[in-house]
């Protein structure tokens, strides 16, 4: 908590069309927006919060994501930050699809289309891959809805759970914990009246004799309009006129029940309406079903349905059915919650309620009802009576719910929660390998770029003499340069821990994936690194050179060392190799960034993955996958060689069988579909950039990323984001993004993964200096 304030604070990050409204299922193409802005906002307070701290950056103690777009920023950024990431589902993709198939007026086709279900879907199950905690607010939640997920299996989860508790190996395998923390809620409302025994005498307060002389609420008045005899125990219903809210079946099972109509009355709060023909289709033909129904089983004075009410009004809704000793009811098909029930058990009502979801919870929790199926008209009315007509169960439930309620309260919720946060912070790997370099002076080497006459004010002692035996004062001041250059470049170089490439107004990215159609480095590529790198011209010295790429840094030294394009190694700031599981810079000689590797590490099932991959990705009714052999491996990256011709199984489908085994990794077809890399989790191209952006102070608003029309399967991924992309035409011939990522089922769309109106995304005409010139200059830049 920072001093003087509360602890609370709400932070917006600018993304997306500043001026225009974006419904939530087209915001994909900005998720990659929001993640680098959020990033940018929590380096920046890290920073300053460490300025208090020693110098050391104050990270978030987890990340919590809310909803599937959320949740997978909150996946992209604990990947970056290596913190816990802790997701709430809310409303699920899977279940929502299910429920749309089974309503039968749409296609899967069209749910796509409308919904982008199969993208949100991604999304969560991207959230299972890096959550620690899932929190959910039932045990339904659980079983019914997060069970629908490749990412989830709960019988697999406990077996795990159970090795790592006998400090048994789990073999590379995770699920996330999954933890019931009901809502919260403000009962400052219910006043301490609600517990007080002598409510049940309505006579007294509605009577011509009453007692209080203040006036009745009006919604008291509307309610009881209806009854023929209002001091009846009030059965309560209140939901939306919605067929799943079952009322229908609730009042069949009314008017089925005789003994039950001589002893209560029915009220239905449905909503508000003026007219029901200008009501939805759906709720019009749930009001034109409940009048029928009323008049069928001539149930005029016995049952309620006022027309309007207001939200302040709901808690005396509440308080006139207990002053009747009434009961409340839920009777929907599936309630994934149930805070009705909550809202009621708080004013004293006991409750009746569906055995579809939450309210098995609810009930189990506040010992204050009786569970029914929801289909069964027999057993709602039989529930209902027997709650209304045995006066100790009924006195016995209101006890106990107003016993229980505080289970729900806020300051319960917040404690269950954080006890449940500082479990998740204790699971998760403590030490924390991104380093935040401070803003670096700048190095000798860079202060001399470009020197072309410098006056050395002291004596030097240089043997270089003109023809005729002079001294050469000129050549003399070249050695001087050139000696302290070659200092400087030492110095740097040996500075592991404080050394970044100078102060950098830029960073060119090099990420085309340029392939023959066998899958070697295509001839052009080295071209097109010269060219950009030959754009930078005079400027070079305050634009970085980073290579991000599908090779192993072999094959990367093998392609610049063939071509004759005269690029050099030590012209690059970094190279990240392998589909972003490597990170070299050569001016560490090349040696591998140790904090990276150890940084992806999180969940690498490592040696546990080789040969289940060779399994999983076996085309059926085949006897052994001989399409496939592991090529090249490192401590971060298992590469497999593909056979020319051999069938393969998409990436998507690769990814949904190590989910359901408990793998989580990333997988990469590149080199024109002949290799596949086997990754980590939080490794990958686009995530080495936000790392290095980091790590090196680089404001990614700074960053251009070149690429090719096509590439990899990692591709879509390097589009979207704070970055400037320039897309080079004709610079990619084959691609192994052309078949080989999605399933015909979640196949995107291109307006999920890029805003069509980017102005962050230019197109060079080809890849030739003065054709990215044209495109850079899109950006302000050349």
């Amino acid at each position: 908590m920072l001093s003087g304030g509360s602890g609370a604070y709400i932070i917006r990050i600018p993304c997306g069309p500043p001026h225009s409204y974006v419904p939530k299922e087209s915001l994909w193409p900005y998720i990659p927006e929001f993640v680098d802005g959020a990033l940018s906002h929590i380096v920046n307070m890290a920073r300053a919060l460490g300025d208090n701290n020693g110098g050391k950056p104050v990270w978030p103690y987890v990340i919590h994501g809310h909803y599937a777009d959320a949740g997978e920023v909150a996946a992209r950024l604990s990947s970056v930050l290596n913190v816990p990431t802790v997701i709430t589902g809310h409303s699920l993709g899977r279940n929502k699809l299910e429920q749309l198939l089974k309503q039968g007026r749409l296609s899967r086709a069209d749910i796509n289309t409308t919904y982008k279900i199969m993208r949100r879907i991604e999304a969560e199950e991207l959230g299972l891959d890096t959550a620690e905690m899932v929190v959910t607010s039932t045990r339904q939640e659980i079983d019914e809805q997060w069970g629908l997920y490749d990412g989830f299996d709960i019988q697999l989860e406990r077996k795990l759970r159970i090795r790592r508790r006998r400090g048994v190996s789990c073999l590379g395998r995770y699920m996330p914990r999954m933890v019931v923390i009901p809502p919260g809620m403000d009962f400052s409302s219910v006043t301490a009246q609600e517990s007080s025994d002598a409510d049940g005498d309505l006579k007294s307060l509605i009577g011509t004799d009453r007692i209080h002389k203040s006036p009745m609420p009006p919604i008291w008045s509307e309610i009881m309009r209806f009854f023929s005899n209002p001091h009846k125990p009030m059965i309560l219903a209140l939901s939306r006129p919605d067929p799943k809210k079952n009322v229908t079946t609730l009042l069949k099972a009314f008017g089925e029940c005789q003994p039950l109509r001589e002893l209560a009355n029915l009220t239905l709060i449905l909503g508000n309406r003026d007219n029901i023909e200008d009501m939805s289709n759906s709720s019009s033909s749930v009001f034109t079903t409940v009048l029928k129904l009323i008049d069928k089983y001539d149930l005029y004075g016995s049952v309620a349905y006022p027309k309007h009410h207001k939200q302040p009004e709901v808690p005396e809704i509440y308080r006139l059915a207990a002053k009747t000793k009434g009961v409340f009811i839920n009777p929907a098909l599936v309630e994934p919650f149930g805070l009705t029930l909550i809202e009621a058990a708080a004013y004293g009502l006991p409750i009746v309620a569906t055995k579809n979801g939450g309210p098995v919870d609810i009930i189990k929790a506040l010992n204050n009802g009786l569970l029914v199926d929801p289909h069964d008209e027999k057993a709602i009315s039989d529930a209902l009576l027997k709650l209304v007509a045995d006066k100790n169960l009924w006195n016995d439930c209101r006890k106990n719910g107003l016993k229980n309620i505080h289970k729900f309260s806020w300051p319960e919720h917040c404690r269950n929660y954080l006890f449940h946060v500082e479990q998740c912070r204790n699971n998760h790997p403590t030490t924390s390998h991104l380093r935040v370099m401070p803003i670096p002076e700048e190095p000798l080497s860079e202060s001399l770029r470009g020197v072309e006459d410098i006056s050395f004010k002291f004596s030097v002692d240089v043997d270089v003499v003109k023809a005729n035996g002079e001294p050469d004062s000129a050549s003399g001041q070249q050695k001087i340069v050139d000696i302290l250059l070659a200092k400087a470049n030492h110095i740097g170089k040996s500075m592991n821990h404080n050394y970044c490439p100078g102060r950098r107004q830029w960073l060119y990215v090099i990420a085309v994936d340029s392939y023959s159609s066998e899958g070697s480095p295509a001839e052009a590529l080295p071209l097109i690194v010269k060219n950009i790198m030959q754009v930078a011209g005079s400027e070079s010295s305050q634009i970085g050179f980073v290579l991000l790429t599908g090779l192993s840094l072999l094959e990367t030294k093998e392609m610049l060392h063939r071509s004759n394009c005269q690029v050099k190694l030590e012209q690059f700031d970094a190279l990240i190799c392998s589909s972003g599981s490597e990170m070299f810079y050569p001016w560490k000689d090349l040696v591998a960034d140790e904090d990276y590797e150890s940084h992806i590490e999180y969940r690498w099932p490592g040696e546990n993955v080789k040969s289940m991959l060779l399994r999983i990705a076996k085309i059926e009714n085949k006897a052994e996958n001989d399409d496939m052999q592991l090529s090249q491996s490192s401590s971060r990256c298992y590469s497999y060689i593909i056979k020319p011709g051999a069938q393969t199984q998409k990436i998507d489908d690769l990814r949904q069988r190590l989910r359901m085994r408990g793998m989580r990794c990333n997988l990469v077809y590149t080199h024109v579909a002949s290799r596949l890399n086997v990754i980590p989790l939080f490794a990958s191209r686009a995530q080495s950039l936000r790392y290095l952006s980091v790590s090196w102070n680089i404001d990614l608003s700074k960053v251009i990323v070149f690429v090719g029309e096509r590439g990899d399967t990692d591709y879509e991924e390097l589009l979207g984001g704070l970055h400037k992309t320039v897309i080079l035409r004709d610079s990619v011939e084959y691609a192994a993004s052309d078949t080989n990522m999605h399933t015909e089922e979640a196949l995107k769309k291109d307006d999920d993964i890029v805003a069509q109106d980017s102005s962050k995304i230019a197109l060079a005409e080809g890849f030739d200096v003065h054709c990215i010139s044209k495109a850079l200059g899109c950006f302000g830049i050349m």
